[in-house]
């Protein structure tokens, strides 16, 4: 699938890339900017990680730039954040964010924690990169979707793309940011899609933003990350039926656009949200209860969480247990008959 630039996003110059090919921009592009900034992780250098998203990067900066790091997540994040407490921009990558659980009390007890504690004299500059998500056919230990446990903590942002040029002008403003940052990248569509992509070291995204990715005017669709694509087959299909569909990608999910959502409530009355997590707790349970708080006097029907199942992500069973465009049109069609 190719995408193109939406109005508004022009540049100097654009190239056709995948995912994975903007992040590895971003991150090169960056680097030659701030020599603050570094990586660091397992096999990121030589090998350019698993899925290369980090390719050559160590023959043009060097070993003390883009470090191979022993197979430890606490040793990863707990030397990112000493790094960043001394004035460097490291970029740390996880594997899979599936592994990122050895090393959750140095992101949420210490990097979330250093501004507060400090009373605004300290700031954890750091990014920590992984991919997320099913679709690959990864089992349960590697198609996780953990980023409520994230958005919970006070002291980080959280960030999910869904293309490739949302990709690298997220990471180029994450990297950029003075606080830590968790990146997480859909992995099923690191190499599926590509889009054109301003070819512009200075071309960046603001973090907080929400994207409109199609206008409609009967129900709202909310959703990050891969499910983005997969809203729109459902909002394609449910156009063939005579209804029109509205998609908000929220792309930063701490902090969220509140006036993006709100706008778009009050206009369609009927919402559906989407994400691959387990639904309890998930962050559609936080979106819908904020929408519930502040735009019920709007709605028409009663919200609806379209989601992955409270179980272990299966391996044999991964499409049925993701969502996908003829669940979430069930859903459509649902709120749509509601009286």
């Amino acid at each position: 699938m190719v995408l193109k630039l939406e109005e508004g996003e022009k540049a100097k110059s654009s190239k056709a890339i995948t995912l994975v090919k903007a992040i590895r921009d971003a991150l090169a592009e960056e680097m030659r900017r701030d020599p603050r900034v570094v990586i660091l992780g397992e096999d990121v250098g030589r090998r350019g990680g698993v899925f290369l998203a980090t390719e050559g990067l160590i023959d043009e900066f060097g070993e003390e730039r883009v470090i191979d790091t022993p197979l430890t997540e606490n040793g990863i994040i707990g030397a990112a954040i000493g790094m960043a407490l001394y004035g460097l921009r490291p970029v740390a990558e996880i594997q899979f964010i599936d592994f990122v659980y050895p090393g959750f009390d140095q992101i949420v007890n210490e990097a979330a924690k250093f501004r507060y504690r400090s009373g605004g004299q300290f700031s954890v500059p750091l990014v920590i990169r992984a991919p997320y998500g099913g679709g690959v056919g990864g089992g349960l230990y590697h198609s996780q979707s953990p980023e409520a446990y994230f958005i919970h903590t006070p002291g980080l942002k959280v960030i999910i793309p869904s293309t490739p040029s949302d990709a690298k002008g997220l990471l180029k403003s994450a990297i950029r940011d003075d606080d830590p940052v968790i990146f997480l990248e859909p992995k099923k569509i690191y190499m599926s899609i590509k889009e054109e992509v301003p070819d512009d070291p200075n071309f960046t995204i603001e973090i907080g933003k929400a994207k409109k990715v199609r206008e409609g005017k009967d129900i709202t669709i909310i959703t990050y990350g891969y499910m983005v694509h997969v809203c729109l087959k459902s909002a394609e299909l449910a156009q063939k039926e005579g209804i029109s569909v509205e998609i908000i990608d929220l792309r930063t999910l701490l902090p969220f656009d509140k006036d993006a959502i709100l706008e778009s409530v009050s206009k369609t009355g009927r919402v559906i949200v989407v994400n691959e997590a387990p639904k309890i707790c998930s962050f559609a349970s936080e979106i819908s209860a904020f929408i519930s708080e502040r735009a019920i006097e709007y709605l028409l029907a009663p919200i609806k969480r379209i989601t992955g199942f409270d179980t272990p992500f299966p391996y044999a069973q991964q499409k049925f247990y993701m969502p996908n465009e003829y669940r979430i049109l069930r859903a459509i069609k649902e709120l749509m008959d509601w009286k």
